[in-house]
């Protein structure tokens, strides 16, 4: 390091200006803690107390306002709309930063899509869900009807992340791959995709939880119906939509904390897992 940058790096350290702006960074971060652990110990404290047995039945009731159908339907929820999106938001994204050429018309429309669905309110996205796939194609509230809506919102996170993922993996590994002989496709797939694994499952997981979390657009779409799915085309409700259900008619308030404690549960143990998952494939990809 040359003796200009360490007079530069020193004066900044001095300057008053300098140390306000590193405090209200900590601030900031301090902030962000603190508003995470209060909403934690929150719901904590209102729901825990209220966990019984009833909440687990497998067939809901007026009496024990169980939990457990809903629960199960935000699982199949969550991996449907996995399924139709990931393996979509994949291949653009492959197709967009390996084959397109730089500057294509393609890829800055593209783009511009991507960011115009994704700042869409999910509302939106419901009523387009209802009249289209409810109403035009005859799916009515189904399961697979709210798995497509949600697919199509989640489709512009899991794209732009996949995409930021494949630009990190260094060029030298594609020439590497080119001058042992490989073609574009299998350096694609058994060079480039693996090594950006950890950050497309990093968006997978924001796109999880943005699927547990969404109700106005699966109550046009998926219905409110409190039993188990028992078919692709069986009405049902999620986690999200069954806390608005029970909690809009103000006779189940302590049932609804104790379904939020369940649903911050399913949340925090799916982004520890996903986290957990990337972390072995990125030490396996090092080891490699």
């Amino acid at each position: 390091m040359s003796e200009a940058i360490l007079r530069k790096i020193r004066a900044c350290r001095r300057d008053p200006k300098s140390t306000l702006l590193r405090l209200a960074v900590w601030a900031a971060a301090l902030a962000t803690i603190l508003t995470l652990l209060f909403v934690i110990g929150y719901i904590l404290i209102k729901g825990v107390p209220y966990l019984r047995p009833e909440l687990f039945h497998l067939h809901y009731t007026t009496e024990n306002v169980s939990l457990l159908p809903a629960l199960i339907n935000t699982l199949f929820m969550t991996v449907l709309s996995l399924l139709l999106a990931v393996p979509t938001g994949v291949s653009a994204a492959v197709y967009l930063t390996e084959y397109a050429r730089r500057g294509n018309r393609l890829v800055g429309m593209v783009a511009t899509t991507a960011e115009t669905l994704s700042g869409i309110p999910s509302i939106v996205y419901g009523l387009f869900g209802s009249l289209f796939f409810v109403k035009f194609l005859g799916l009515g509230l189904s399961l697979l009807s709210g798995a497509l809506t949600l697919s199509i919102m989640i489709l512009p996170l899991i794209m732009r992340t996949t995409e930021e993922a494949l630009r990190s993996v260094p060029d030298s590994y594609r020439e590497g791959s080119f001058g042992l002989g490989a073609g574009k496709l299998r350096t694609v797939f058994c060079i480039v995709l693996p090594s950006a694994v950890p950050g497309i499952l990093s968006g997978v997981i924001l796109g999880i939880g943005r699927i547990i979390g969404e109700s106005a657009a699966l109550i046009f779409t998926a219905g409110t119906v409190a039993e188990t799915a028992t078919g692709l085309f069986s009405s049902a409700r999620t986690l999200s939509v069954h806390m608005y259900a029970i909690s809009s008619n103000g006779l189940y308030i302590e049932q609804t904390y104790a379904t939020a404690v369940v649903l911050l549960v399913v949340v925090i143990l799916i982004n520890a897992l996903s986290s957990l998952t990337a972390k072995k494939l990125g030490g396996k990809k090092a080891d490699g």
